[in-house]
């Protein structure tokens, strides 16, 4: 089967294509609880799925993600890959250490952007739907079985009804939090670019805002205004899942490689550590060192220096120091005093 395809590539994105038609076939009772409303999201998804591999596979070629994937997933089922997955995909407690602020901003962008795809998706491709029956209560279809029965007026019920309404207040309230700080952050600002930075918090913002004006339109205004605004609402969906392999939000599907390199880093780390060649301080496990040093090898970068160690066997402060040293002639590496790390929290 191998050879049936041009690349990789290509044999990935037309299995999962082709799982996903099965998975809509069997979920939506052979395709008969199919929205066409929403064939747009449908089409947008499956362009999205192969811009997803072709970024994906494009990453994971390269030689130091290959080699952390290889080898944390011989690690994936150490006892601390619980911990670490809710840590990095649940909780987001690795950003508490860089404040409250852009915790409470990645919380709210972050789930509310999992728990509207959550709820969009199963609807576009009809693994969820409802049925209403004459005595006042809805029953929940998931892929073609009843799974509760609520009423229509109940708490359940309006929680269903609106889930995409509070995911949308979420995302507003961490969209105007990323920019607030994009806009008062020195140190952001000097960083940031437009097309990389604000580009994707509008779209997140547009779908949210237009969303929210479906439900004004619906309930205040009669649905006056609701075909042309459900024509812009699917318009910036469809945009936003094209574009989003290939920006800065690629890093929502791609969290759960975070878990891979933690476990790498913490299981060679309990092994034993490299000592900085210059202040004798442990900085990376010497599985790490030397991954890096045969990296550079694989690539033809020698980084080896007159003295004769590497620059990856010095910490980050001795090789500051090192380069600061070649530039000005003076032998700044050779002092012993380590300046502060001024993103020690960050």
């Amino acid at each position: 089967m191998d050879r049936a395809f041009a690349s990789k590539f290509a044999q990935m994105v037309f299995y999962t294509v082709t799982g996903l038609l099965i998975l809509m076939y069997l979920g939506s009772r052979m395709f008969t609880h199919i929205d066409l409303a929403l064939y747009g999201y449908m089409v947008g998804t499956v362009v999205f799925i192969g811009g997803f591999y072709y970024r994906f596979i494009a990453w994971a070629e390269r030689p130091p993600t290959k080699l952390i994937m290889k080898k944390g997933l011989n690690l994936l089922f150490r006892k601390s890959t619980p911990k670490t997955s809710v840590e990095h995909m649940v909780t987001y407690r690795f950003i508490w250490k860089r404040g409250w602020y852009r915790w409470t901003q990645h919380i709210l962008l972050g789930w509310g952007c999992i728990l509207s795809a959550f709820v969009t998706f199963p609807l576009v491709f009809g693994w969820m739907y409802f049925t209403m029956e004459d005595n006042g209560f809805y029953t929940v279809v998931g892929f073609g079985i009843d799974l509760m029965r609520v009423r229509a007026d109940g708490l359940i019920a309006f929680l269903f009804y609106n889930a995409l309404n509070i995911t949308a207040f979420m995302v507003i309230g961490g969209v105007c939090m990323a920019l607030y700080r994009r806009l008062k952050n020195m140190q952001a600002r000097a960083e940031q670019s437009f097309a990389y930075d604000f580009l994707p918090l509008y779209l997140l913002l547009l779908i949210s805002v237009t969303g929210l004006m479906l439900t004004f339109s619906n309930i205040f205004l009669h649905g006056f205004g609701h075909p042309v605004i459900t024509v812009i609402h699917q318009w910036s969906v469809i945009v936003t899942l094209i574009y989003l392999p290939f920006g800065k939000l690629a890093h929502i599907p791609f969290r759960p490689m975070s878990v891979l390199a933690r476990n790498y880093r913490e299981h060679y780390g309990e092994q034993q550590m490299k000592a900085c060649k210059v202040c004798g301080s442990a900085f990376v496990s010497v599985e790490q060192s030397q991954d890096v040093i045969a990296v550079l090898k694989q690539n033809d970068i020698e980084f080896n220096m007159n003295e004769g160690f590497h620059l990856a066997e010095l910490c980050l402060p001795c090789r500051r120091k090192y380069r600061m040293s070649r530039f000005a002639g003076v032998p700044t590496h050779e002092i012993r005093i380590k300046e502060a790390n001024q993103n020690a929290r960050g």
